[in-house]
């Protein structure tokens, strides 16, 4: 496999006046498309380079009076059709070759000007791995699914040059099965090598899942939720495989996190959501599954994700597991330090901040951590504390006591205060370091966003940023008591927030660390990854604990 990665794109434009056009309409029509033209701009083309870089890629620019759409008909099975008028193509096979590419320029009433022009391309680019596991490598094709039963197997994340976050996403993850209630999971992708090309169907089962803001090509009005919509995708599309050009392919590690390799889809072909997209980053591939990007027709500054399987995903979901049984309490009703039987604590400023750039010294002080009134408070002060400016405490049942599966409970109010970062979460207490022996964040609330709090866990491949999190609103979170509430199966770990469940993650596969004994930690940290930028006026504020409880 070879793979040709454009560095110096030199676009030298050839502006091509009509020479040979067609005029579909009658004279004097004031809506027919006149003065059709052409500029064909082959990617990488130099002196030295004639016929480009080797990527294949040809960008065309249509103009026309009068038009309000094109159709490009590239001479390689490939069609496009586009409002405005600009495409970039991709012609892959291998080699220097001519194309006589075909434009049709649309006016009202369906009146058309067609011109055509010569493309003289090389192309160098194959990608025969990803072909042979995209297709199986016969004519009868490779079925996929949408990866349903994986948690973050559909999300969104910024689309921008930022290395550390363009790659996943970030800005939302699906839990598994997330969207069964609607369309997304029904349909199945299947990809054919036909004659040396890739052929696409899609069979959505006569409905396709529309973005918010696409949902007028369905025929529904944009605008409001995403929505399931009637739509024809019984069509064979061609498929053909380019260089990545995206951000992320100009990322310094692209290697470890992208393929390189785009799958171009012809004549509006997209793959189960439609978001105004034609083409996809394959960002991982193996025999049975597959990770792609796209970004959003109409907004660049979003990229989707999509995992897919070979496997028809089955749900699980209806995991009725409960834990009824309290093995494991403190109801923090003695006055004065935590109970040393069932608390231990971490203190000091930790390596880098607690690995996450915190700014605060943890202590085992009575002003930083105490139980009063019935409650335990955990209290960060703004002050010097062991060459930090915050100190605070964070507790831990760490070589006291660890579980496996249960039902955990806190209820809890939360500080307040931009940086602040209350959390009670727990780790693995088998030998190991992080993220291999598994994080569980039962809660975790930030004083800059006091109106939700979020759930997460790290793994290896699914850690830091790329954890698996999920948010949901609350109210009064620092004026109220409220129930932080996890039910960890074998099959699943379930969040709930005053018992009304908001995030499932599937817990299924034997290999994730969360089969295993964990001990549980709480603490208030200042600043840091997730808590942010500490307002300059803070002082102090407490996180109260009325009990923490373990059920099996």
């Amino acid at each position: 496999m070879k793979k040709i990665f454009i560095n110096i794109v030199a676009l030298f434009s050839l502006l091509l006046m009509v020479n040979c056009q067609e005029d579909n309409f009658s004279f004097g029509d004031p809506s027919a498309p006149s003065n059709l033209q052409v500029a064909v701009d082959i990617v990488g083309k130099t002196a030295d380079a004639p016929n480009g870089d080797g990527s294949g890629l040809v960008k065309f620019t249509a103009k026309a009076n009068n038009a309000i759409s094109y159709k490009f008909i590239y001479g390689d099975g490939i069609v496009d059709n586009t409002s405005g008028g600009v495409v970039e193509h991709p012609f892959t096979t291998v080699d220097v070759n001519t194309y006589t590419v075909t434009v049709i320029a649309f006016g009202k009433g369906g009146v058309s000007t067609t011109t055509t022009v010569e493309v003289t391309v090389l192309s160098d680019f194959s990608d025969e791995k990803s072909t042979l596991l995209l297709t199986g490598g016969t004519a009868a094709g490779k079925k996929w699914y949408i990866a349903a039963a994986e948690n973050g197997h559909f999300g969104v994340g910024q689309n921008d040059a930022d290395a550390t976050k363009n790659y996943y996403p970030n800005y939302y993850q699906a839990g598994s099965f997330e969207k069964a209630a609607t369309c997304f999971y029904d349909g199945d992708y299947t990809f054919a090598l036909v004659n040396g090309k890739i052929e696409y169907k899609q069979d959505n089962k006569g409905n396709t899942f529309f973005n918010n803001s696409y949902k007028s090509v369905g025929g529904g009005t944009n605008g409001g939720d995403d929505q399931c919509l009637a739509y024809n995708t019984t069509a064979t599309k061609i498929v053909a495989l380019s260089p990545s050009s995206s951000f992320v392919s100009k990322n310094p590690e692209a290697k470890k996190v992208t393929t390189g390799t785009v799958m171009n889809f012809s004549d509006g072909g997209f793959m189960g959501y439609y978001a105004g997209a034609t083409q996809y980053e394959i960002m991982s591939i193996t025999e049975n599954r597959m990770q792609v990007r796209f970004v959003q027709g109409n907004n660049a500054t979003l990229a989707w994700y999509i995992t897919f399987t070979t496997t028809l995903p089955t749900t699980d979901t209806d995991d009725t597991t409960d834990y009824t049984n309290l093995v494991w309490s403190d109801d923090f009703n003695v006055d004065g330090a935590p109970d040393a039987t069932k608390w231990t604590y971490d203190l000091g400023r930790g390596d880098n901040g607690w690995g996450n750039g915190e700014k605060q010294n943890y202590t085992n002080l009575a002003k930083n951590v105490k139980v009063a009134g019935g409650n335990l408070v955990i209290t960060a002060v703004k002050e010097s504390s062991g060459g930090a400016e915050y100190s605070s405490a964070r507790i831990k049942t760490q070589g006291l006591y660890d579980f496996k599966y249960g039902k955990i409970e806190m209820k809890a109010k939360m500080p307040t205060g931009a940086g602040v970062w209350p959390a009670f979460w727990s780790l693995g207490a088998s030998a190991g370091s992080w993220p291999a022996i598994g994080e569980i964040d039962f809660m975790e609330f930030v004083g800059a966003k006091p109106l939700q709090t979020q759930s997460a866990l790290h793994f290896p491949g699914s850690s830091g940023g790329d954890a698996k999190f999920k948010t949901t609103a609350i109210a009064n979170a620092a004026s109220e008591f409220h129930i932080y509430k996890t039910i960890w199966s074998p099959k699943t770990i379930r969040f709930f927030l005053d018992d009304v469940l908001y995030f499932t993650f599937n817990n299924s596969d034997t290999a994730l660390p969360f089969h295993k004994n964990f001990f549980m930690i709480m603490n208030v940290a200042m600043g840091g990854s997730l808590g942010g930028a500490i307002d300059p006026a803070f002082a102090q504020s407490s996180m109260e604990v009325d009990y923490v409880k373990v059920y099996q």
